[in-house]
C-alpha cells in the first residue's frame, strides 16, 4: 500500500544539528534574564502578594462588620488563656471573649486592659499597670496574683465554719502590704445562737475597736443586706473568706439577676466545699462592684518579711522603729518595743501571739 503524501516526512526539509554553531551561542535553548531583571520579577511578586493579602484584610474587616480594633476594657473574669473583657471606652457596655497575646503576665479579674476587636472574638494585647492586687498561693506554693485594683478586702466569716483570729490577721496583713482597706462582715447571722454569740461578737467587736468597719448580715432574711449596699457601692470589692462561710450566697443576695452555685457545709468537718472556680467581677445594682474569688482556706505571706507583717496589726505602728536594735525581728528580741508594749499590757498578748504564729508560719514554708 502507498503511504499518504501527509504522513510521509521528507528527511531532506529538516536541518542538521549545527553542533559549532550552538557552541558560539548562536541558537539559545533558555532565556537568560540580568540581576536586574530577577529583582524587578522578585519585587513585582512581593507586590502582588502583598496586595492579595491586603485585599483578604478588606473583605475579613467587612464581614466582621464596622469595629474599632483597639479598645480599653476591664477584665471582669479570667478562664486560663481566655479572658472575658468589658469594653470601657464604647457607649454601651459589651463583653466579649479574648485570647492573650503571648508573652502577656498572669491577667485576672479587674485588671486593665487594652485589646482589639476581631468580630466574634478579640485579643488582649497589653495590661495597664496595676494599682493593687490580691495574691495567693498555687499548688506549688508560688504566689499568683487572683484579683486587681480593688479598693476594699471584704473578709466574710459565719459561725460555721468556726471563724478563727489568726486567719482574719492573715487578711489583714495582705490588704495592709497591697494599701487596701479590709473591713469584716459576719454573715449567717440567723445563726447565731446562745452557745457561740459571745464568742462572735466579741470577736468582731475587738476588730471593731481596731478601727475595722464591720456587718452583721443575713442573706436567708435580709438583716443588715441594706446597709451593707449603700457601703459596697463606693468601691470594688473582693470577698476573701473560707469555704462555706456564704460567699456565693451573699453575691445571689446582692445580685439578683446573677444565680450562683452555693456549695453545702460538710457535716463532717464544718468546712465548706468550694463553689468557685475562677475570680469574676460583678456589677451591683445600685453601683461598685464585688469580685467573687476562689474559696482560700489560708493567705499565704511568706513572700513578706517580719516587719511588713508586723505593720499589718494596725497597734503595732506606734512601737515600730524604737527597738534597741535597728535589724529586730520583733520576737523575743531584747529590747524589742513590741516585747515590751505586750509585758505592759500596751498590747494584747493574743494580737501578739497572731503575729508570731505568722512569722513562725513562713519560716516552715
Amino acid at each position: 500500500m502507498q503511504a499518504s503524501n501527509d504522513n510521509i516526512i521528507n528527511s531532506k526539509s529538516i536541518p542538521k544539528f549545527d553542533e559549532n554553531h550552538y557552541r558560539k551561542g548562536k541558537i539559545l535553548t533558555k532565556r537568560q534574564l540580568t540581576k536586574q531583571q530577577r529583582r524587578r520579577i522578585d519585587q513585582n511578586q512581593v507586590n502582588a502578594n502583598a496586595e492579595i493579602n491586603a485585599l483578604e484584610e478588606v473583605d475579613q474587616e467587612k464581614k466582621c462588620g464596622d469595629v474599632n480594633l483597639e479598645k480599653y476594657g476591664t477584665v471582669i473574669a479570667s478562664y486560663g488563656k481566655q479572658v472575658d473583657v468589658e469594653s470601657t471606652n464604647t457607649s454601651k457596655k459589651e463583653v466579649k471573649r479574648c485570647h492573650l497575646r503571648a508573652n502577656l503576665p498572669v491577667i485576672v479579674s479587674g485588671d486593665k486592659v487594652t485589646w482589639e476587636d476581631r468580630g466574634i472574638n478579640g485579643i488582649v494585647i497589653a495590661q495597664h499597670p496595676r494599682v493593687t492586687q490580691i495574691c495567693r498561693p498555687d499548688n506549688r506554693g508560688r504566689i499568683r496574683p487572683i484579683a486587681a485594683n480593688i479598693d476594699r478586702i471584704a473578709i466574710v466569716i459565719a459561725p460555721f465554719p468556726e471563724p478563727h483570729s489568726n486567719l482574719i490577721d492573715r487578711y489583714i496583713v495582705a490588704s495592709k502590704h497591697q494599701s487596701i482597706q479590709p473591713f469584716l462582715i459576719l454573715n449567717k447571722a440567723d445563726l447565731i445562737e446562745t452557745g457561740n454569740s459571745e464568742m462572735l461578737l466579741t470577736l468582731v467587736q475587738k476588730y471593731k475597736e481596731l478601727g475595722y468597719d464591720y456587718f452583721l448580715v443575713s442573706t436567708k432574711n435580709g438583716d443588715g443586706m441594706n446597709k451593707l449596699e449603700t457601703y459596697l457601692k463606693k468601691f470594688t470589692s473582693v470577698l476573701v473568706g473560707q469555704s462555706g462561710v456564704g460567699k456565693s450566697s451573699l453575691l445571689n443576695k446582692l445580685l439578683a439577676e446573677v444565680k450562683i452555685t452555693v456549695g453545702d457545709l460538710s457535716e463532717s468537718k464544718k468546712k465548706g466545699k468550694h463553689t468557685t472556680t475562677t475570680s469574676r467581677l460583678f456589677h451591683l445594682k445600685n453601683g461598685g462592684s464585688v469580685i467573687d474569688s476562689p474559696g482560700i482556706r489560708e493567705f499565704g505571706l511568706w513572700h513578706l518579711d517580719s516587719h511588713t507583717i508586723a505593720e499589718g496589726f494596725i497597734e503595732f505602728s506606734i512601737y515600730l522603729g524604737k527597738c534597741k536594735f535597728r535589724n529586730c525581728n520583733h520576737e523575743q528580741d531584747l529590747g524589742c518595743a513590741l516585747v515590751e508594749a505586750v509585758d505592759a499590757g500596751k498590747i494584747e498578748r493574743e494580737r501578739f501571739d497572731s503575729y508570731l504564729h505568722i512569722i513562725n508560719s513562713i519560716k516552715v514554708g
